[in-house]
């Protein structure tokens, strides 16, 4: 039997292997950098905002274990069309359902493909993984220079 879990299952394998903007971006206004010490991924996310704060377009470059590549490309695709402060919110709700107890129920009409993510909360070393190119994403809205780290 097909069940949810191997629905996200898939969806996590499928962008790892063909990550949606992964490559680098000329006319990009924001980038930061991201480093995972722990385990060595990295990334560089390239976004280009508008005068009216609407992300036009979002890409990235780097290297990383496979939930690190598949949050960071279902993150690109998600940003897309969105304002700064739609981006923020959506940091914050991915933020809250990767941390939250197992048990509590994942929002998947508010996070749709983001859901697959969900079941790094099982394994609290792998939060990391999943949430830097997020944290990354935060520090290229807010144009600072300093590297990311997930320590």
């Amino acid at each position: 039997m097909f069940d949810l879990k191997d629905l996200y299952q898939e969806v996590i394998v499928d962008h790892n292997r063909s990550p949606r903007n992964f490559h680098g971006m000329e006319d990009a206004n924001r980038t930061a950098e991201g480093f995972n010490p722990l385990c060595g991924d990295r990334l560089t996310l390239y976004m280009r905002i508008n005068d009216q704060g609407v992300i036009e377009d979002v890409s990235f470059e780097g290297a990383g274990c496979a939930i690190s590549t598949a949050s960071a490309s279902l993150m690109t695709e998600q940003l897309k069309g969105k304002t700064e402060a739609e981006a923020q919110s959506l940091f914050n709700g991915f933020h809250d359902m990767v941390i939250s107890d197992v048990n509590t129920p994942v929002d998947d009409a508010a996070m749709g493909k983001l859901s697959a993510l969900a079941g790094v909360r099982e394994f609290p070393s792998r939060v990391k993984c999943a949430s830097l190119c997020w944290h990354t994403m935060t520090a290229a809205l807010a144009n600072t220079d300093e590297t990311v780290k997930t320590e």
